[in-house]
């Protein structure tokens, strides 16, 4: 039989792009076909970036509209690189993400991306975890465990910070800080889409009682499992710089200390290798502040594992779901057990 062909579509809070990846897989191990990063139109990713201000009917839109715009590009991207493609899996757009209350809402209508890709469509990983009391997040980790068991720790720096670890037997994740997401807010104020190498927030200098302030907040000091979502950066990120008169340098230095700090403090144990993905990869001084605080070796990959580690996960997921195997790990979102998490739209 013709292995099968699963593509993972990623769109992250810091809405960089829609990454597209296509891959094969048995059991544990994968093939990268080919991967892409499609960049939003201005229209599309403005409306993405301010989802959470939409009314209730403009939202539904844009979910439909996310939806036609991903399963366009999937279409294009099957027939550029001569697929045939078995499955598309899609993590969506996340709008709303507060699991206590029992909510997660990622947009980007899964019926849509199959009927313009004319490709079955899987979406809507996280709802099931949540709706088992788990935290619906972060949904990597299955991956990590399975693909990428070489690696002490598995971290990923996008919109937020998130690791993945085996510990006792069982594989921990968390969202250790937001990262990208309010880094790339700061430098937009400049008409910058993201501090390039980090080279503006170098020439900053460290407000250390704010610096002192962020790294008190009650979160970190909480055990896992634990995600972060947009809401708690507004309520307590942002206040606490609102609370400061500061240049945009010294805000950004500021914050890259603190997420050097938070991410260095999980990147703990000795003689350890932690695979580094993510586009905060790329940002030269955010990760020499890291390795300045972590005891474990940081490796970076090859660039096609770097941009599209995420995307390619999603696409596993997605073969899980089809499998019927549990695709959403108890152990890392706090559910009451495992889940095979995902909505199937047929063409």
């Amino acid at each position: 039989m013709k292995p099968e062909v699963f593509i993972g579509l990623m769109s992250g809070t810091s809405v960089d792009g829609l990454d597209i990846c296509a891959a094969i897989f048995e059991q544990d191990s994968f093939q990268i076909l080919c991967a892409d990063t499609i960049e939003y139109p201005l229209e599309l990713h403005d409306k993405l970036l301010h989802s959470h201000l939409l009314s209730a009917i403009e939202l539904a839109q844009l979910s439909v509209d996310f939806g036609v715009f991903c399963g366009r590009q999937v279409k294009l991207f099957v027939q550029s690189n001569s697929l045939q493609a078995s499955y598309v899996a899609s993590h969506g757009h996340t709008v709303f993400h507060t699991p206590v209350t029992g909510l997660t809402l990622q947009i980007g209508s899964g019926a849509h991306i199959a009927a313009e890709s004319g490709v079955p469509t899987i979406c809507d990983f996280r709802t099931l975890d949540v709706a088992f009391h788990g935290q619906g997040a972060p949904l990597v980790p299955i991956g990590d465990q399975l693909l990428f068991s070489q690696y002490d720790y598995c971290l990923n720096i996008g919109g937020f910070a998130n690791v993945s670890s085996e510990i006792s037997g069982k594989r921990i994740a968390w969202d250790i800080c937001p990262s990208n997401i309010v880094l790339n807010a700061f430098i937009a104020t400049i008409g910058l889409q993201y501090d390039v190498n980090g080279e503006c927030g170098r020439k900053g200098h460290i407000c250390s009682p704010l610096l002192a302030e962020l790294n008190a907040l009650s979160y970190y000091s909480e055990n896992a499992p634990k995600s972060l979502g947009r809401e708690w950066v507004e309520e307590h990120i942002y206040t606490l710089f609102d609370k400061y008169n500061m240049s945009l340098q010294d805000k950004l230095r500021t914050y890259y200390e603190h997420c050097a700090m938070q991410i260095g403090m999980v990147l703990s144990k000795e003689s350890s290798k932690t695979l580094c993905t993510g586009g905060g990869v790329k940002n030269t001084f955010l990760m020499e502040r890291i390795a300045h605080y972590a005891k474990s070796e940081l490796i970076v990959p090859n660039e096609q594992i770097i941009d599209y580690k995420e995307a390619l996960i999603f696409a596993y997921l997605g073969y899980l779901r089809v499998h019927n195997k549990p695709n959403c790990l108890a152990s890392v979102t706090g559910a009451r057990q495992n889940v095979c998490g995902g909505v199937i739209w047929q063409v």
